[in-house]
This record gives C-alpha cells, sequence and structure tokens, in this order.
C-alpha cells in the first residue's frame, strides 16, 4: 500500500483529520517493525521499579534493592531475588558474583527503556503516528507556559538542525 493511499486512508478513518496530523504513519506492520530497534524491552511495573533503583544505585543487591522500595512495596527478599533473577534471564540485568556476594547492574540504558516504552505505546495507541500523540498529551495536561516554551524551544531547534 502506497504511503498517500494509506495517509488517505488514515484520514478517513479519523472522522478527516487532516492528513497533516499523520504524516509519520508508518504503513505497513513491517515497517514500524523495522523502524523500531531490534532490542525491544517490554518492562513490567515490578521490573520498572527494580530498575530505577539499580540505575541509582549500581552495581546493587537484591537486599539493597528491597530495602530501597521498602516504602512502596512490600516485597519479600526472596520476591525481590527471585525477580532480579528473572529479569538477568531476560538480559535486563547483569549478575558479577563475588564469592557468595551478587552484585547486579543494568543491561539496558535508562533511555533505551523509556525510548522502548514510547514506541510501543505510540505503535499501540496511536498507530505509529507520532503528531497525534504529541497533539494528545498537550491538550490532555495541564502544561505550565514554562512546559509550553520548552516545548517552542525544541521544536524550534528541530526546525533548525534540519535547515543544516
Amino acid at each position: 500500500m502506497g504511503r498517500d493511499l494509506f495517509a488517505e486512508i488514515m484520514k478517513n478513518e479519523r472522522d478527516n483529520v487532516p492528513a497533516i496530523y499523520y504524516s509519520r504513519v508508518l504503513s505497513t506492520d513491517s515497517v514500524i517493525e523495522d523502524a523500531m530497534e531490534k532490542e525491544q524491552y517490554e518492562l513490567f511495573e515490578t521490573e520498572w521499579a527494580i530498575l530505577k533503583v539499580v540505575w541509582d544505585r549500581q552495581p546493587v543487591t537484591a537486599p539493597d534493592v528491597q530495602e530501597a522500595l521498602a516504602g512502596q512495596k512490600r516485597w519479600a527478599y526472596t520476591t525481590v531475588k527471585t525477580l532480579m533473577d528473572r529479569m538477568a534471564k531476560k538480559g535486563l540485568l547483569h549478575i558479577d558474583k563475588i564469592r557468595n556476594l551478587y552484585l547486579y547492574s543494568a543491561s539496558i540504558t535508562k533511555a533505551d527503556a523509556i525510548k522502548s516504552e514510547i514506541k510501543r505505546t505510540l505503535k499501540r495507541a496511536f498507530n505509529g503516528a507520532f503528531t497525534p500523540m504529541v497533539q494528545f498529551l498537550v491538550e490532555h495536561e495541564q502544561l505550565s507556559d514554562e512546559e509550553c516554551l520548552y516545548l517552542e524551544r525544541i521544536i524550534k531547534e528541530c526546525r533548525e538542525q534540519k535547515k543544516k
């Protein structure tokens, strides 16, 4: 299916919203998959909680993670250790064993995890269309004047980069 035909279909399917809003739509699933990085991380809430502690304190032990999360989660040591071992098997964490001490560090960066999460949301909720997602966020979040100015600056910088 050609990009122009796809844009026209998207326009008709979305209550005659101008096609410009869907100009970044990826036209087929194979294109979406090609555009996304080979490494996709689908993190559960529990994995996010653990990774946030690991990113801040790495290398870290399972008891340290349990203690750091004690105010939010009431997980037993065995639960944290099991989750972290499973995360290591998934490639999310790296384990260094020094005698009886297991030190965990992140195998993925925070930026890669966030990028993967955003791309997955973009694909699921907005059919890969970037502009409607941004429009939705701007319209449904209470942005401060400072945040609006920041967004305007980002857009300006993007335009200047494209001119180069």
